[in-house]
Formats: structure tokens, sequence, C-alpha cells
């Protein structure tokens, strides 16, 4: 049998699309995921489509989208490489981008300096367009010199599809999803998913700009081109967008000011209030409204007013966590779902796209396939002993921000930068703890809640790590002795304080194995955020722990965790029947890891209010937010991290 392999959700969860009204809000951004930038390319070799492939010059079948905009071309020595002048090849600006850049210069920074990517469904939609343009055609494309001798004797205009393109003079790089040829005159048309919108030019700027972009790549390719072509697939209308001066000269400002801003290496501060933001698929990522927020607020005298903050972000993810511990089962893909089969029988199926990790315990194999399509796809592979114990995980190269993890590095060998942050984790973990002990003692004026606000108290105040590590011991000591009293039948279990490597009683079994949950999810988080989770700032390097996975748990065992342990052992869910004892250490059963599962799962799938930003999300969503603005803390956008704290 296969425990949790994928926890049960009600479809009337909260869309993770934010689409205000058009009128209100530039034409939709399907944005592209940045591809490393290439080589100095000429003409790639595609080929001309067969009859019945070419769609009519003024019917375009796609619309904008990632699925193939600037990314690379096929393997092969391009014409034009080798140049000694112009831009370097790593400096090539891909149009897509620039058009990201125009639209906003956060966006822009984000996806092609720090390579973070997410998709909507907008950029979905414009993926499923690009299906047919993205294509290779079948014949080779003529250099500009020889297109009069292959347009033939008829004038025919030549059409070819999904064309890379390079120009180090302009600094430029283009894929371009259709190219008109006649003679030396190539006209580029970009596809657009939206409709025409109501504004002079035709086009807002960023489209323009883009468009005129692959223009100038052309023209440093050898041909005359002056003008280009917006499909809007909405409207089913060409749009011509000519290049004139202006607009030429705003393309290559935009192109000087992008390089420049990429080379300083801060990113561009968040959009104030804009209704650009519901629309874009990286909101998530960039949190605008919540890093504003925070910075006011580092240098207001009052507080900033969190009512009417927006919550741009879903509330909770669509895809939640497969866990397996059946051993020597097989993981397979079939189609696009993952299937777990034992001895050849299917126990399981689990479409792909709901499944946002696989952890698995003990002896349990994968197939190749199903490997491949997982690290393609970014979804980590958790792997556990038998008995519980977090060591390992898989994972594709899904994640370029490697300017956050230089950050990183030099901030964890800055002992007072290092101390900063480590003493925002230790006074939220004590602050939180407080607030459990509050909510379940019946006594509001007990000595522990005194004692532990005075540990945050002294905490706050920390002058060395090693100061900092004693106060967070003696306040989890404290802590720990009137957590005890809280659990129902605790004599029964006979509980004798904290103990671990191995846990000697259950319910210490209990809370072992639940910190290594949460230490899995942190770990999952902050990879996916950028960072290197084995280096941290509290807890020292270890070989093969993750010790930013724990420095970013301690503000989340006492809401997390430990109110998991009081949930299942309070409310019967594990009993002594769930647990086995062998030479003095106390183990969880399957049944038992079972109960403890699907209680984690439960917690982190609860909703609550954000103490700082007003909007509600559920807690597997807050650990994603306080990674990036862990990450923002580090980068130096915000003074200092902000601690989870609930009342």
């Amino acid at each position: 049998m296969i425990d949790n392999v994928h926890p049960p959700h009600s479809n009337s969860h909260e869309s993770k699309h934010f689409c205000p009204d058009a009128a209100h809000s530039p034409p939709a951004q399907a944005t592209t995921p940045p591809p490393p930038p290439l080589p100095a390319a000429g003409l790639s070799p595609n080929q001309l489509p067969s009859p019945d492939e070419l769609p009519p010059a003024d019917e375009p079948t796609g619309a904008d989208g990632p699925s193939g905009a600037e990314r690379p071309a096929p393997a092969g020595r391009p014409l034009g490489a080798g140049s000694p002048t112009g831009a370097e090849p790593d400096d090539l600006i891909p149009a897509r981008m620039l058009n990201e850049f125009t639209y906003c210069p956060r966006l822009g920074y984000l996806e092609w300096v720090q390579g973070e990517w997410d998709d909507n469904l907008e950029t979905r939609q414009g993926t499923f367009g690009h299906r047919n343009v993205d294509k290779a055609d079948r014949q080779s494309i003529p250099a500009p010199d020889d297109a009069p001798d292959a347009a033939g004797q008829d004038g025919d205009v030549i059409h070819a599809r999904s064309i890379m393109l390079a120009a180090e003079e302009e600094g430029l790089l283009a894929k371009l999803d259709l190219l008109e040829i006649d003679g030396d005159r190539a006209t580029p048309v970009d596809y657009k998913r939206g409709k025409v919108p109501d504004v002079p030019e035709g086009a807002y700027e960023p489209e323009r700009v883009q468009l005129c972009a692959q223009g100038l790549v052309l023209r440093e390719n050898g041909y005359e081109c002056d003008e280009g072509v917006l499909y809007f697939v909405g409207s089913r209308r060409r749009v011509v967008i000519p290049f004139d001066d202006e607009l030429i000269a705003r393309t290559r400002q935009l192109v000087q000011q992008f390089r420049e801003t990429a080379r300083r290496g801060v990113i561009p501060p968040p959009l104030d209030d804009s209704p650009k933001c519901p629309r874009c698929s990286l909101v998530g990522i960039c949190l605008p409204d919540e890093t504003n927020l925070l910075r006011e607020a580092a240098t207001a005298t009052t507080p900033p007013s969190k009512d009417g903050l927006r919550r741009l972000l879903p509330a909770r993810n669509d895809a939640l966590p497969m866990y397996v511990q059946d051993q020597g089962v097989m993981i397979g893909k079939s189609g696009d779902r993952l299937t777990v089969k034992q001895k050849g029988k299917q126990l399981s199926s689990s479409r792909l796209i709901d499944v946002s990790q696989v952890s698995v315990f003990g002896n349990v194999m994968f197939s190749a396939p199903a490997l491949r399509e997982l690290t393609i796809r970014g979804i980590p592979v958790c792997h556990f002993t038998y008995g519980g114990w977090f060591h390992g995980m898989t994972s594709g190269l899904t994640h370029k921000n490697v300017e956050l993890r230089i950050r990183q590095y030099a901030l964890a060998g800055d002992a007072a930068g290092s101390l900063a942050i480590a003493r925002r984790l230790i006074m939220g973990k004590i602050r939180n703890a407080r607030t459990l002990l509050r909510r379940h003692l019946g006594d509001r004026d007990a000595p522990v809640l005194r004692q532990l606000n005075e540990y945050h108290r002294r905490a706050q105040q920390a002058p060395t790590a090693e100061t900092l590590l004693g106060l967070e011991g003696m306040a989890a000591k404290e802590y720990f002795a009137a957590f005890f009293t809280l659990l129902a039948g605790r004599h029964e279990f006979d509980v004798n304080g904290r103990n671990r490597r191995p846990p000697r009683d259950p319910v210490n079994a209990v809370l072992s194995f639940v910190y290594s949950l949460l230490v899995k999810e942190l770990t999952v988080t902050l990879q996916a955020v950028g960072f290197d989770p084995m280096l941290g700032f509290f807890h020292t390097p270890r070989y093969g722990r993750p010790s930013l996975a724990l420095d970013l748990s301690e503000e989340f065992r006492p809401l997390v965790a430990d109110s998991v342990v009081l949930t299942v052992f309070n409310n019967g869910e594990v009993t002594g029947e769930a647990f086995l004892e062998r030479a003095g250490a106390v183990t969880l059963t399957q049944a038992g890891r079972r109960s403890v599962i699907a209680a984690f799962e439960r917690r982190l799938e609860t909703e609550i209010t954000h103490p700082i930003f007003g909007y509600r999300i559920c807690y597997r969503r807050i650990l994603e937010v306080q990674a990036r603005l862990l990450a923002r803390c580090v980068l130096g956008e915000l003074h200092e991290y902000p601690s989870f704290t609930t009342r």
C-alpha cells in the first residue's frame, strides 16, 4: 500500500492566476524562461515548411509564449561567430528579455540576471500557441546575397519559422517566431496572445521594442528591415510597426540601460501598487507589495499600515508531495503520470502536474524515464532511511541564481552579518515557543512565559554566536519542560525530557521524525529559491547537514512540528501500537509514520493570517515566502530578516 501518494485537497482552492480587467493593465506578458546567452550566431539551419504546414501570411497560428522564444539554436558552428568587435557572447541580451525589462526593469533582472521563472495561465497559453512556430522547417534559408535567386522567378515570399539570430555590434540575440523574406528584405513577425490595444502606436512599448530589436538583428545580419509585424491572436489582426529613428534610438537606449543594470548587480526596486503585478507570472517570486512594505517599515517612524495589502500569490499550491513507504516498489512513468508498481501490479497512479516532490522511505526504485522526467520538471526526490532519517535529495539543474549563492557564501563568512540573521531566527523561535505555551497553558502568568520573554530580550542583544547558542539552548530546556506537560497520556509513554539520536520514548520519536519532515520541506524550498541549503548562518557547516534548512526551521518548529506532535497524541492518532522499541531506542512503525505524515501535511495546508502582510495563506506557502524574504535580505534589498511570529 502507498502512504499518502497524493494527499487529497479541495477542488475549490483559490486559483493561482490573477487576471484583472484588461482595461486597467497593459497587455498580457507571456514571459520566457531565460536561456544562457549564446555565442554570436547567423542564420541557423532551419528549413522551409511544406505547403500544407505553412500558415497564411495574414493568419499566424501561434501566440506569444515561452515555448521557444530566445532559446538556443541547434548545435553547430553559427555564421558570424568569433567577431572581435561588439558585445561579448555572454553579454548578448535576448530580445524577449528586453521586452520584459521595458515592461518592468525588476522583471527583466529577475529573469535574465537571476534566472528566475514561473508559469501562470497566460504563459502556458502562450506555450500552447507556439507549438507550430517552434517546429523546424525543412529547407535551408538563403543568406541575404543569395535571397533573390532563392525567392524564385515568381517572386514568392519565403516564410521561415523559429529562426535564431545574433548581432554582436548591437549586443542582441533574437528568436524570430516567423520571418518573411522577399529578396534582401526581411520582415519579422512576432505573435502576441492578446488583442490589439487601443493606442495610437498600435502596440505597447515593450512589444514594439522587442520587434525593433529583432529588426536590428536582421540588419546586422545583412538584410534590409524597415518594419515588423505584430500578430494579435485575440483579434486575428496584423499590426505593422515601422522602425523609425525614434523607436531605434529608444531600443538601443534600453539595451544599454539593461546591460548596465545587470553589470551593477543591484536588482531594481519593485513597482509600487502597479496593475501590472497581478498578471505577472513571477509575482510570487518578486513579492512587490511585501518588499515595499518592509522597506517602508525600515525607514518609517511609525509602523506602516498593512490594511489593503494585495495578496498576489495563491494561498496554497495545487501540487502536493507524494510519499512512498512500501519496500521494493518501482516508481515509473506512463504518459504524464507517475505509477507505483510492485511485482508488476500497479498500486497507484498520480498526475505529474499534481506532484510537487516525491519522498521515499527505504528501498524504493525508480525507472530511468521517471527519474529523467522528474528532474526535467524540477520535481525533487527526497530520500529517507526506512526509519525516517532525511539523508539526501535528487534534483535537476533547475535554478540558475548564482548571484544569490555568491552573496550567501560571502555573508556566511561574515561573522557580524551571520549573527544578525541568526538573532532574528532565534528570536522568532523563542517568541513562537512562548505563543504555543501561552495558548495551551491554563495560567497566563506561568513563570515559563516570563522566562521565555527574558530569553527573547537577551537574544536580541546577543554579542556573539556562542552567546546566542547558549541562550537558545536554555530557552529550549525551559520550553520542553512545559511542553511535555501538555501531552495527554505522557505518563504512559514515560517521557523524561527531550532526547534524540536515538529517541528513547514515543514522544521524542515523533518529534524527531516531524523535525526531519520539516527540514526536508525547507531544503526543497530553499533550493527552489536559489540558496545552497548546506551552508547556514546559525548552524555550523557539517558534512551532509542542510544547515540553512535547519536555520530556517527554528522559527517553525513550535508552530508546525510541535503542534503536529500535540495533535497526534492528544487526538489519539498514534497509540502505543505505532511504535517499536529496540535496544532502548524507539521508532515509529510504517502505520505510525503514515498517521504522522497525514497530520504534518494537514498542518502545512492550514491557512492563517500572515502577521506582517495581513492576508491568509497556508503554512507551506509561508515557508516559501520566508525563504524569499531571506533571499531579499541576503541580497541587501531588505535591511533585516523579518521573523515569522504569530500572536
